[in-house]
């Protein structure tokens, strides 16, 4: 039976693909948007790399009701001849899901995933821009990338109905260099979201306790994080500082002889790579992400949810989180000296972590819930 013929002799139900870079994103970063969208009674398929050897989450994403399909794409790799094989396995895709409408988010997905649905007739075709990614900080030989990237966005980006940014930052930098049309609909919403139910407010512990939950990379900051732990443990040495992530596949990751040199050292405590954060978010008093850009960082809206207090960077998509000095600090990107300053003042307050995790808790409620935020999204998409 054709993807558009009847069901059951009812009308055709409405077809949506999603497309992402990260398989796991499709639950842990999209799981709710893709559950409002089948509440409205459309017909969900996703598309992503590794599907064909994770059987556990392709699993649990059939059970969920959707159709799940492996995309030989590679996130992080800068072969053509690979690009090519990507796009053309979505244009196979299309072509035998006929949907219609796309969603597609994380670099690769949003440009070959937009100009496959635009090639293939999609009626629909959404972005979603989570973050600007390693391309975009690189200079030099990284410049040449970069440049190539943005010709890739701009000739992507002029196919689709809508591109939603997830903070103001970007979108203004997408039409600064014209990434994006002067006449080009655009939105702007406050991240992924973050649901207050499954991340509700656990009472703190007395004991000082920083975290910092992210892809081991450069650009999040976690050197930045291990030279400051190291510093205000040299003056409060029963302060523990946690780290939670992986070493990714990205140029800018974190070198395991690193890693293994700050927990030698007992600079950091490494609890690895976690699928779900909030025992460690529990533990912590304080949430620390010292990153030089972001979309909207989702470890810092659960850790908000659950009533932690926040340092982060004055940075695209990090400065919207924290009001400086209300529900956290801001100090500059790259900064360890502040970064080490802004731990201490919650050393030397024992209070203060308990007031701002109190005013990010209701920052989060207003402005990050899940369900406020996916529901501007499918208004942008013409689903109510």
């Amino acid at each position: 039976m054709s993807p558009l013929s009847a069901e059951n002799g009812c009308a055709p139900r409405m077809i949506y693909l999603v497309i992402a870079g990260y398989a796991p994103s499709l639950v842990g970063f999209r799981g709710p948007l893709i559950a409002a969208l089948q509440a409205h009674g459309v017909k969900v398929h996703v598309a992503a790399p590794g599907l064909a050897t994770d059987d556990a989450l392709r699993i649990r994403l059939e059970r969920q009701g959707l159709v799940a399909h492996n995309l030989p794409l590679e996130r992080t790799g800068t072969s053509p001849l690979a690009d090519l094989r990507a796009l053309w396995a979505l244009l196979r895709l299309m072509g035998h899901v006929r949907p219609h409408a796309v969603l597609a988010y994380t670099i690769k997905p949003v440009i070959y995933g937009s100009l496959a649905a635009w090639l293939t007739g999609v009626p629909r075709r959404f972005a979603l821009i989570t973050g600007l990614g390693y391309s975009f900080q690189q200079q030099g030989r990284g410049g040449r990338l970069q440049a190539l990237v943005q010709r890739l966005y701009a000739l992507a980006l002029r196919r689709v109905d809508c591109v939603f940014f997830q903070n103001p930052d970007d979108e203004a930098l997408f039409r600064q260099r014209r990434l994006v049309q002067p006449c080009g609909r655009t939105c702007v919403v406050n991240g992924s979201g973050v649901d207050m139910a499954q991340f509700a407010v656990v009472p703190q512990s007395s004991a000082p306790c920083f975290l910092l939950i992210a892809r081991l990379l450069g650009d999040k900051g976690v050197r930045e994080y291990a030279q400051a732990a190291q510093r205000v443990r040299a003056q409060h040495p029963d302060v523990r500082c946690l780290l939670v992530g992986w070493i990714d596949t990205n140029p800018d990751a974190i070198a395991q002889h690193e890693l293994d040199a700050w927990v030698a050292n007992g600079t950091l405590e490494f609890l690895g790579r976690l699928s779900d954060v909030r025992p460690a978010i529990a533990e912590c008093s304080v949430y620390v992400l010292p990153s030089y850009r972001e979309g909207t960082p989702r470890t810092v809206l659960e850790a908000m949810a659950m009533g932690r207090a926040v340092i982060t960077t004055d940075a695209p998509g990090c400065r919207e989180t924290v009001v400086d000095g209300d529900n956290g600090f801001l100090v500059p990107v790259q900064s360890v000296d502040a970064l080490e300053q802004a731990m201490l003042r919650f050393l030397d307050d024992p209070a203060l972590a308990g007031r701002m995790g109190r005013r990010s808790r209701q920052v989060a409620e207003e402005k990050y819930d899940v369900h406020k935020v996916n529901a501007v999204m499918l208004r942008e998409m013409g689903i109510s």
